[in-house]
């Protein structure tokens, strides 16, 4: 008794994003016992039995069928949440996941407005009864320290006026501590942090233009040596790519599961801010739209929603 339809989807909500709900409710809803019992028997990868000959889920694929499902949960509520709050628990997540999550800081601090940044400050301190910078303080153990708390707490002037001569002799002190990275990373250099922790946005893009004109290279590229410092500029100098690249990061097949629990997280937050650029980037980069991308990878309500998110950033 053939069951490759059911099969398929249910192989697919194992290494995809989400599962096809209409699917599961008109197929497997109907089936009687034999049929159950044919799947058990023809789906080795998912069931295992003992030696008592008991047949039972693995308890590893229950997990992963559990996330899939879950997914579409996790973006209806973060959506539904107050940007202020929705920031303020993804920092607190980031904190706890550990290192290979500090990047969500740096995101959040760098690419969001002064007020913005504030506001999910103050979310943190009803939300935890901590300060944002304190916890990163306490948490983030090593040389990176010192640039994350200065950025989660940065106040930044957003007005118009940039002072070139500043900008220029700061590029030098940047192009400098760069040339010095072999004898002390260029994230513990106290000059650095002050510079890309306090200085506007517009201020920051006139220096890495100088810089570039000092050095001959893009300081992205040169910032290669410190992983924390290269995504602080890309954030600042180019939000638009960076979110692109980390949105082609979660897509890809091989994504692991924090790569693709930022597919959610870009989304959500980017939706009503600057979506609409961030398609047109993505699909100069890779040659194809993002939505296309999302619907031939994700599944049922999960996709959906995700798709209706993008949109929301339509293109004239």
């Amino acid at each position: 008794m053939a069951l490759p339809v059911e099969h398929e989807a249910l192989t697919k909500a194992f290494s995809g994003f989400g599962v096809n709900e209409k699917l599961f409710i008109s197929e497997l809803g109907r089936w009687h016992s034999e049929q159950r019992k044919v799947f058990r028997k023809r789906s080795e990868q998912f069931f295992i039995e003992d030696e008592r000959g008991f047949e039972r889920w693995d308890h590893h694929h229950v997990a992963l069928l559990e996330r899939e499902f879950l997914r579409f949960k996790t973006t209806l509520v973060l959506w539904t949440m107050h940007p202020w709050e929705r920031d303020a628990g993804l920092a607190n997540e980031a904190l706890i996941n550990g290192p290979q999550s500090y990047g969500v800081l740096i995101e959040i601090a760098c690419t969001r407005s002064s007020e913005e940044l504030l506001g999910a400050r103050r979310a943190y301190h009803s939300l935890f009864d901590l300060s944002i910078e304190e916890d990163v303080a306490s948490q983030v153990d090593g040389p990176e320290r010192k640039l994350l708390v200065a950025l989660v707490s940065a106040y930044r002037y957003e007005g118009p006026s940039v002072k070139e001569e500043v900008a220029k002799a700061e590029a030098k002190i940047l192009y400098n501590a760069i040339k010095n990275g072999v004898s002390k990373k260029p994230s513990e250099d106290d000059e650095v942090v002050r510079i890309l922790s306090t200085r506007s946005k517009l201020h920051l893009k006139t220096l890495f233009h100088y810089y570039k004109e000092i050095s001959g290279h893009n300081i992205v590229v040169d910032f290669d040596v410190d992983m924390y410092l290269k995504q602080t500029v890309e954030c600042m100098y180019a939000p638009q790519t960076y979110f692109s690249q980390v949105l082609d990061a979660a897509l890809r097949d091989d994504a692991d599961e924090a790569a693709k629990r930022a597919l959610i997280r870009v989304i959500v937050t980017r939706a009503e801010v600057d979506m609409k650029e961030i398609k047109e980037v993505y699909c100069k980069l890779y040659g194809v739209s993002l939505s296309e991308t999302i619907e031939a990878k994700a599944h049922g309500n999960f996709k959906d929603f995700l798709l209706a998110l993008v949109e929301k950033g339509q293109s004239d």
